[in-house]
């Protein structure tokens, strides 16, 4: 998925000469393509994030198209004050990157995992929040987040669980992908980012489930996703994030107004984690690793 975020961000740097890429004073080795082929579009803002959202306020408001990237640690939730005033307030075209969400960075520490940056992004006016599962996904969102001119978070996690789709055909912006089909629906899987891969592994162990990718937060097809919950007799919500104001938290809200359904939340609990260590720990530290994931799952469906 790097690779694929290299490669557009090339092709978008050698398109439109206005696009500049500006990093927090990390992302080297991601960037040696960019900073080969577009050498006077890459700015090293250095280790000062709030700054760097200002100035990628100010040059968007001069004709430039930003693209700013981090950590998601710090993009967004470092600098969501300046996100909020300085760009989305004044509906500027500035595009975020957080790289790493989840529990990528595990032994950092808390300080470099970011559970909490859907439910922060999504709830900022003028702001929409894209989550790709792979390099399909990546590709589009990013094209999409290019085209819509406005401003985008784009957030990034677990970037080398493999392919979801052998190719993907345009999509438009809102719209849940369907990766994989039941002849006959009983259930349904919603899953978004890194966690689209531990749904569809799930599902291949149960019987009568459709599994969507979720790569549009917001804006998101709330017709889709009624129809979803109004064909199913329980749905999944699968996400490296809170349980509380991310994917979870959005498919209820909209349920709950239409189309009411049983929904479990496969995602992190209202706790830090307690020990640093592999990102295959934490996932397990956190019952996000396949079989607490299955066995919560089957525990759920058994009592329907």
């Amino acid at each position: 998925m790097r690779q694929a975020l290299s490669d557009v961000l090339v092709e978008l740097g050698k398109k439109d000469p206005k696009v500049l890429l500006l990093t927090g004073d990390h992302g080297y080795a991601l960037f040696d393509d960019f900073r080969r082929e577009c050498p006077k579009q890459y700015i090293n803002a250095g280790i000062a994030e709030q700054n760097m959202v200002g100035v990628a306020a100010g040059l968007a408001r001069s004709g430039f198209r930003p693209i700013v990237y981090g950590l998601s640690a710090f993009i967004p939730i470092r600098v969501l004050e300046q996100i909020k005033l300085d760009v989305a307030h004044d509906h500027l075209p500035v595009i975020f990157i957080g790289d790493g969400a989840g529990f990528v960075y595990s032994h950092l520490g808390t300080s470099h995992q970011s559970t909490e940056d859907i439910a922060c992004s999504r709830v900022i006016p003028n702001l929409s929040v894209y989550s790709p599962a792979d390099r399909f996904e990546l590709k589009q969102c990013l094209s999409i987040a290019y085209q819509n001119n406005s401003a985008v978070y784009l957030r990034i996690g677990k970037a080398d669980r493999g392919d979801i789709h052998q190719s993907l055909p345009n999509i438009k912006s809102g719209r849940l992908i369907k990766v994989r089909a039941a002849k006959k629906i009983k259930y349904s899987f919603i899953a978004t980012g890194s966690m689209v891969r531990t749904a569809i592994d799930i599902a291949d162990k149960l019987h009568n489930i459709n599994v969507w990718s979720v790569p549009f937060i917001k804006p998101i097809d709330r017709s889709m996703v009624e129809k979803i919950c109004h064909n199913s007799e329980a749905v999944v919500v699968f996400e490296e994030h809170s349980r509380f104001g991310g994917l979870g938290s959005l498919i209820a809200e909209i349920s709950s107004e239409s189309s009411p359904v049983k929904i479990l939340y496969v995602a992190v609990n209202d706790r830090f984690s307690q020990k640093c260590g592999t990102y295959e720990y934490l996932l397990k530290e956190h019952g996000l690793d396949f079989d607490a994931v299955y066995k919560n799952i089957y525990n759920f469906l058994l009592d329907l």
